[in-house]
């Protein structure tokens, strides 16, 4: 309940809700009123979310989802920073979609838009967990908050001096940075993302020439069939560097050697490129593991228009 009065020459607004008490002092009535009213809401709110923080929901998330997952270290990062931007005891049901907003405009001065794009739907997931499974809330916060557009597919490709600058400049650094050149030679030859080329060499089948992949991005067990280089390539010591590790020793390789705008993972765009001139679609769509033929077409068949004139 809400009691307004006058207070010497200004106006006191008192509230007491769910075992709470407030008060604040304001130069008009109406801004006394206002205030009480949004202070009602903020401790409805509260005790519809029984008291519990972001962080409560950031560890039950953790604990029952990310867990489940392949690699949870992304969304461990990710929360991280976020129990940065909202603080880790803020009470959940007082993130609404204005602060939610206000992340999104925070993230966009730093990173692209498809990676708020995918930290959103990380955050988004979190509370639709917390509304509809866990009933810490009433509804999730995301109710019309505008997300940015996903970025332009990119169109780089590796051409076959900057690949042969970084096998030769991976050989001579040694070490794990030789491992990544070598990953990056069966990338090309094979489509696989980083964290598969690294654990391929375990499940390689020299006799059928098959990659036997446990567990993959979008689905669980799969097979890659492979061509002789990427064979022979693939017969050599396993590999002792992680996928984390991995990508910070190639980038900081391609810096060395003055190659910008090009990643480890174009590798697997410039591998379908040159492969869809050899096999048909579907067979392209076998060996890229895509069930999504348009997305196939859309992300990773790079080839130029110009490469195609010439071939007519």
């Amino acid at each position: 309940m809400a009691y307004i009065r006058k207070h010497k020459d200004k106006w006191r607004a008192e509230v007491e809700r769910h075992g709470h008490r407030a008060t604040k002092v304001t130069d008009t009535k109406r801004e006394a009123q206002a205030w009480a009213l949004q202070k009602e809401a903020e401790l409805d709110a509260l005790a519809a979310g029984g008291g519990r923080t972001f962080l409560d929901a950031v560890e039950k998330y953790k604990l029952t989802v990310s867990s489940t997952k392949r690699n949870p270290d992304w969304e461990a990062r990710r929360f991280a920073a976020m129990l940065e931007h909202f603080g880790a005891q803020t009470k959940l049901s007082l993130i609404d979609s204005a602060r939610i907003g206000e992340w999104r405009d925070a993230r966009l001065k730093t990173v692209s838009g498809s990676t708020v794009q995918r930290e959103a739907n990380l955050l988004r997931n979190l509370f639709v967990l917390a509304a509809k499974e866990w009933r810490w809330i009433d509804r999730h916060p995301f109710t019309g908050v505008r997300l940015p557009e996903h970025n332009e597919a990119r169109h780089q490709l590796w051409g076959w001096r900057e690949i042969r600058r970084v096998l030769r400049a991976g050989e001579r650094a040694g070490g794990k940075t030789a491992e990544m050149a070598r990953a990056f030679h069966i990338a090309l030859r094979t489509a696989m993302r980083l964290s598969e080329v690294l654990a391929a060499p375990a499940g390689f089948n020299e006799r059928r020439r098959v990659v036997v992949l446990p567990r993959t991005k979008t689905t669980g067990r799969d097979e890659v069939p492979v061509g002789r280089i990427a064979a022979k390539l693939l017969a050599g010591e396993k590999f002792t560097v992680d996928p984390n590790e991995g990508s910070v020793l190639f980038s900081k390789l391609c810096r060395q050697i003055m190659i910008q705008d090009l990643t480890f993972h174009d590798s697997r765009a410039t591998a379908l490129t040159h492969l869809a001139k050899k096999v048909d679609v579907m067979t392209l769509a076998r060996i890229s593991r895509h069930k999504d033929i348009n997305l196939l077409h859309r992300v990773y068949y790079r080839e130029t228009s110009d490469s195609i004139a010439a071939r007519l």
